[in-house]
């Protein structure tokens, strides 16, 4: 049975390696060479490239991406709990309220970004809602700021958060909600010590569903942030465009990877494979 099961496996491990390992190992070895006068790389072996991120510069960079990752996490959870429990207690209505939450895959991050843009230039929805209501005298710089990025991220990667919090709610039996009831505990307690440790495992998924995108997120920052908020994912898409850095992008890539890694390592140790706390 092992030895089927491996031989199944094979196509897709093929699969992975050539477009997943390899490029990889040329990432890892780029990372160790020296940039070129034109561009691209030259043969040897350095460590410039990861001296370079210990720049203030490049490491208030980090820090930043770092910070609206986590905040963007932290939003999604806390936004995504009340629903994916909304959602788990609705009934009949569960598949409608799972499709509404679906339905912003059926289209383009980019096309869905931009709507982003509508919404709040100067000129968008919530500029002309205040301005109309009177609560603003003018419009309010809302686009090409953290704030802006930090609700991109949150709306984009939203989905990711809601799904496998309501896979673990969903599992939770109400007849220990209803016994902590009759025992006496009150409405906070049952979700303290019931509801949130039984959905940790999906919490704890969900989180790192959204942090992990959220790092190496480019296009929103892009676009909703401009050259006020470079992230960690705009930094590595530059060195390999316009900068013509390789080596650099190289390395910033590689310590993007490392971070995921980790984060990745300490899920599977915590909470081991079937996603229960070990």
């Amino acid at each position: 049975m092992a030895r089927a099961g491996w031989r199944l496996a094979l196509p897709g491990l093929g699969w992975l390696l050539l477009w997943g390992g390899i490029p990889l190992l040329i990432v890892v070895a780029y990372s160790f060479m020296g940039r070129g006068i034109y561009g691209g790389v030259e043969r040897g072996f350095t460590v410039e490239a990861y001296v370079q991120l210990l720049d203030p510069l490049y490491l208030g960079i980090i820090a930043r991406t770092v910070l609206l990752a986590v905040m963007a996490t932290a939003g999604c959870l806390l936004i995504g709990f009340p629903m994916a429990y909304v959602i788990a207690r609705s009934g009949r209505w569960r598949r409608v309220l799972l499709l509404l939450v679906v339905l912003p895959f059926w289209t383009s991050f980019l096309v869905r970004t931009y709507a982003m843009i509508f919404l709040l230039r100067d000129t968008g929805l919530v500029n002309s809602t205040l301005l109309a209501l009177g609560v603003i005298d003018t419009p309010l710089d809302l686009l090409y700021t953290p704030g802006a990025v930090l609700a991109g991220l949150i709306y984009g990667f939203l989905p990711f958060a809601i799904l496998p919090i309501y896979a673990s709610l969903e599992k939770l039996d109400p007849a220990l909600l209803e016994a902590a009831e009759m025992l006496g505990a009150r409405p906070a307690t049952r979700f303290w010590r019931i509801t949130l440790p039984l959905a940790m495992p999906g919490v704890v998924a969900g989180g790192l569903l959204v942090l992990i995108p959220a790092l190496g997120s480019f296009l929103t920052p892009d676009l909703l942030g401009g050259a006020k908020t470079t992230l960690l994912g705009n930094l590595i898409q530059g060195q390999f465009t316009t900068g013509r850095d390789w080596p650099f992008g190289s390395a910033a890539s590689i310590l993007l990877l490392a971070g995921t890694f980790l984060a990745l390592t300490w899920h599977l140790k915590r909470y081991g494979e079937g996603g229960h706390r070990s």
